[in-house]
């Protein structure tokens, strides 16, 4: 069975950090790029940010460079978000998902086969 269980998310005033965790079973973590898909009430889902598990290839959304880490554990299949510098328009859903590639073909939503159940991130101004 497939599983993505994010922890990690909660409640934080701006300019404060969260780590987010993404623990992956049940698929060959090697052949996937992991990552994070954020959705914000009444907007659509946004790549935030990828890794790959095979080459550490990463992407980051224009809207978190610089502010916004990845990271993974190939040995424990887990991949992380750390976030700081949080800003209220970072509130969202955030979704670990397993994209059905290698490396090399972005962060979209579109590309996502697996998704985890979503952990809220609430950033207060």
């Amino acid at each position: 069975e497939v599983q993505l269980v994010e922890s990690g998310g909660g409640l934080v005033q701006a300019g404060g950090s969260l780590r987010l965790s993404c623990a992956a079973s049940g698929f060959t973590f090697d052949d996937y790029t992991i990552g994070w898909i954020r959705q914000a009430p009444g907007k659509e889902r946004e790549g935030v940010s990828c890794i790959s598990s095979s080459d550490g290839l990463t992407y980051y959304a224009d809207s978190v460079k610089g502010r916004f880490t990845i990271s993974s554990d190939n040995a424990k299949n887990t991949v992380y978000l750390q976030m700081n510098s949080l800003k209220p328009e970072d509130t969202a859903v955030y979704y670990c998902a397993a994209l059905g590639f290698r490396s090399g073909y972005g962060c979209y939503a579109s590309l996502s086969d697996y998704w985890g159940q979503g952990t809220q991130v609430t950033v207060s101004s």
